[in-house]
């Protein structure tokens, strides 16, 4: 198998990494894959691209596969960076994905939650999100290390695959609760084998900066690479309405495109010229390479984007102002360096920042109660370990769950899925709060607060988490343990006996 030309060029810290989007579109032999596989014949050729990525059903409508259309470019010499995502496979179709994309030699992977499903044949189709980025990050990192499973004469352990794959962050949330969970994610994922980190989208170079700063700091020694999107007023305006999840564009950077589209050109130097500019400043940062985009772009954009960016790079301080671009009233983790327009390397003080929202009762007395029941070393700890045990397997069992289920249904909308993640959460439900089931951290949608699924009607749950634990100077419990997914053997199952039965994923057995 030949080198992998993407992960060489990141590592190499000479090398300025280049990835270029292609949308596989829906349909099999349709314009949209004719234009991909042509797109992709002419970054082969002209050799400056190190990797071509592949949405996978962006925006959650269907699309051609992007794993198929990837090992198309593969066997053309050309190589793929798969976007894998959790919404559309439980645990055991990623699992045979995987073993199909190792199969046909893909082995750069852009692991995420992927959009929320919206549209598909005779209505809206049913999300799955069974695993989140982290967990499918685990399972790459076994099968790297050689998948260990249990067969029907013992531990067979499969051959080990190469795949190197990388996570996504945002560093332009608008709120404290939402950046720094976006943050304790970020930490979840490079523990568990992220290898390579890409950003979302945005046009503030102070937030390019903060995020550069933050993983320094927090010995997050992954390469960084930068989002650039080659900006249409069209895309803009979804983007700033939040129609296109985790992209921002403010109010003031929509103005500017909006007088740019009146020139005799509707705006196309402007577009070249700010994606040249954003290139010089993400690589005289210190990014490892970036990640471009945007609907239809012709190849000779590409090439015209590197070729000024590169020009433009020893100037890249100079260009700073051109990405003024904040959120009115906008988190920052660090302060402002007045003179570069960048940050200082000075976390902000949080001293004075209240909580967005009030603690309410039920927090308080779920705390009380776990603190009670729950904590080991508690006085009722052992005694309800005891009973746990007495009620196992005993006809009194069922009567002990429709309890628990009412009780916790009420306070906690619980699913019942037996594998409780409510203490994990600063006591809401990933699997019932969360429409995309995420037991480790936010995805990237959220906006202003907002869950992605639910702008203005419900708050993202690690939002309020966030704030319910901050309360307690606890918020740094959301980035210490990695939550496993969901064991749904336990499914329908007093999720307490199982816990004090050391069944769950939390529990902590004590004789």
């Amino acid at each position: 198998m030949q080198d992998n030309r993407f992960k060489k060029a990141l590592l190499d810290s000479q090398t300025f990494a280049v990835t270029w989007e292609l949308i596989p579109g829906r349909g099999a032999r349709e314009s949209a894959q004719d234009r991909a596989l042509s797109q992709a014949g002419q970054a082969a050729a002209g050799d400056v691209v190190h990797a071509l990525t592949l949405t996978d059903n962006p925006g959650g409508t269907p699309a051609l596969s992007a794993s198929h259309l990837g090992s198309e470019l593969a066997n053309k010499g050309v190589e793929p960076l798969v976007h894998f995502t959790c919404k559309d496979k439980n645990r055991n179709a990623l699992e045979s994905e995987l073993y199909a994309l190792d199969r046909c030699g893909i082995r750069n992977l852009l692991v995420m939650s992927g959009d929320y499903p919206v549209s598909g044949f005779q209505g809206r189709p049913a999300p799955v999100f069974d695993f989140d980025p982290i967990h499918v990050l685990q399972l790459i990192s076994e099968m790297n290390r050689g998948l260990s499973i249990v067969g029907p004469k013992g531990i067979v352990r499969h051959q080990q695959t190469d795949f190197f794959a990388g996570a996504v962050v945002s560093p332009f949330k608008a709120t404290q609760a939402e950046q720094l969970t976006q943050y304790s994610k970020l930490k979840k994922k490079i523990a568990a084998g992220a290898k390579f980190v890409v950003t979302q989208l945005g046009y503030d170079a102070r937030k390019f900066h903060e995020l550069l700063l933050f993983m320094k700091q927090h010995d997050l020694h992954v390469p960084l690479v930068g989002n650039i999107y080659i900006l249409p007023f069209g895309a803009a305006k979804m983007m700033n309405r939040n129609e296109l999840p985790g992209s921002v564009v403010t109010d003031q950077l929509l103005a500017e495109l909006d007088r740019e589209r009146n020139e005799p050109d509707k705006g196309l130097e402007a577009r070249i010229l700010r994606a040249a500019r954003l290139y010089a400043v993400l690589k005289g940062m210190g990014y490892s390479g970036v990640h471009l985009g945007g609907h239809n772009i012709p190849y000779a954009q590409v090439e015209e984007i590197i070729r000024r960016g590169e020009a433009l790079a020893p100037e890249w301080q100079t260009l700073v102002p051109f990405f003024d671009y904040p959120i009115p009233g906008g988190f920052y983790f660090y302060d402002r360096d007045p003179d570069t327009g960048l940050n200082l390397g000075t976390p902000v003080s949080s001293a004075g920042r209240s909580p967005a929202s009030p603690i309410d009762l039920s927090y308080r007395l779920s705390r009380f109660f776990h603190a009670l029941l729950f904590e080991p070393g508690s006085r009722l700890y052992k005694p309800m370990r005891r009973l746990a045990r007495q009620l196992d397997g005993s006809r009194w069992e069922s009567v002990f769950h429709k309890v628990e289920r009412v009780i916790k249904a009420g306070l906690f909308d619980c699913r019942d899925c037996g594998d409780c993640a409510l203490a994990d959460v600063a006591y809401l439900c990933p699997m019932s709060q969360c429409p995309k089931n995420q037991r480790n951290g936010p995805c990237g949608g959220s906006f202003q607060g907002w869950c992605e699924v639910h702008p203005g009607v419900k708050q993202c749950i690690y939002v309020r988490a966030y704030t319910r634990l901050k309360r307690y100077a606890q918020e740094s419990t959301l980035e210490n343990r990695i939550v496993p997914p969901c064991n749904w053997d336990l499914f329908q199952r007093s999720s307490w006996i199982n816990y004090y039965l050391g069944k769950d994923h939390w529990s902590q057995k004590q004789d």
